[in-house]
């Protein structure tokens, strides 16, 4: 594949990345301001078009009327108020097909250019249907929320959120994976010690991984508002109802205290793992972008902690949790290019 060839591959796939992470960002503001049931259909074609007229919004307004969601929380709501919620979900769910649109379209012009060898042609074709899979398993989510109780599951949330990651990295490492033969050229192999760190790296994007969806158990339980202090919950380090529910297993997952004890006990083991590699790649030879992304690391791992400790303490405000959703997703992005540039140069 031709320089040029691969450059434009890699540009198309990052900048479905970037439209993965608005998506991630408007989805957080949507759940946040209770938006996500105000669309009670789910209509991947026909629901492209948003209402125009006053009866097409009466239409839609007395659909949602008719939910659970209306009639024990938003009663008093009119369609004026009823608008902006709608407008959220509207968007989020049109930044979800527009990102089928923008990734489809190129990769059928690229096959028909010949610029997709049959090493990749899986891999994309792959992306494609998770992401279909992804648009399917959002509507199970607001599904969740539309019976008697107007909440929606956390299992189902968590799940949305943890494809969302998935998808972006599959597309964030291809990319990565286009342009590794520019790449390698210049990078030199290094030995066991690099190896070593190489395998941490991958750990800690696992970790990462298993905190957003911690994070995702957080989000769906509102445990961000259970307890608001930090270090300590409300003077405690295990928390008097951290097992208040039986069988205890589902204090894992069905608990807001256990949920928000989890989520700060693994914040608080990458507050040992990442200065802990940070400190163990000074003393490994590595080439400058990896270096970069060492140092950038350690500073995105601080700001992404700092905004949780920021969140939890002002209770949740929407522009600190939204950036603190994204700031996860920023993160785990630099921790792929991490681990992409470690492999290579320990292979």
């Amino acid at each position: 594949m031709k320089t040029s060839g691969r450059r434009a591959i890699a540009f198309w796939l990052f900048a479905c990345c970037f439209m993965v992470l608005a998506t991630l960002v408007v989805g957080g503001v949507t759940r946040l301001t209770h938006s996500g049931l105000s669309i009670v259909e789910w209509q991947p074609i026909v629901g492209t078009m948003p209402p125009v007229s006053l009866s097409d919004w009466q239409e839609v307004f007395g659909k949602y009327q008719q939910t659970p969601e209306y009639q024990q929380v938003n009663h008093q709501m009119s369609l004026a108020e009823f608008k902006p919620i709608f407008w959220l979900e509207y968007i989020h769910r049109l930044l979800g097909r527009s990102i089928g649109v923008v990734f489809l379209l190129p990769f059928l012009y690229f096959i028909w250019r010949r610029q997709i060898d049959a090493e990749l042609a899986p891999k994309l074709a792959g992306i494609f249907v998770l992401g279909a899979l992804q648009g399917a398993m959002g509507w199970y989510m607001v599904k969740s929320g539309l019976v008697a109780d107007p909440r929606v599951s956390q299992y189902r949330l968590t799940a949305h959120l943890g494809l969302a990651f998935i998808i972006f990295a599959a597309m964030f490492w291809v990319a990565l994976g286009v342009l590794a033969e520019r790449q390698s050229a210049r990078l030199q192999r290094g030995g066991a010690r690099l190896r070593s760190l190489q395998r941490l790296a991958a750990w800690l994007a696992l970790v990462v991984l298993l905190m957003v969806l911690s994070g995702g158990f957080v989000a769906g339980l509102h445990a961000g508002l259970a307890y608001n202090s930090f270090p300590l919950m409300y003077g405690h380090f295990l928390p008097p109802d951290l097992f208040a529910l039986t069988p205890g297993l589902t204090n894992f997952f069905d608990n807001p205290t256990t949920a928000q004890f989890d989520h700060r006990l693994i914040a608080w083991l990458l507050v040992i793992l990442v200065p802990y590699f940070w400190l163990k790649s000074r003393r490994t030879d590595l080439g400058r972008e990896a270096r970069l992304a060492c140092h950038l690391l350690l500073l995105l791992f601080a700001l992404q902690f700092g905004l949780g400790i920021m969140t939890l303490l002002l209770a949740v405000p929407v522009p600190l949790a939204v950036a603190h959703q994204a700031g996860a997703m920023i993160l785990f992005a630099n921790l792929l290019w991490l681990n992409h540039l470690l492999r290579l140069k320990a292979a």
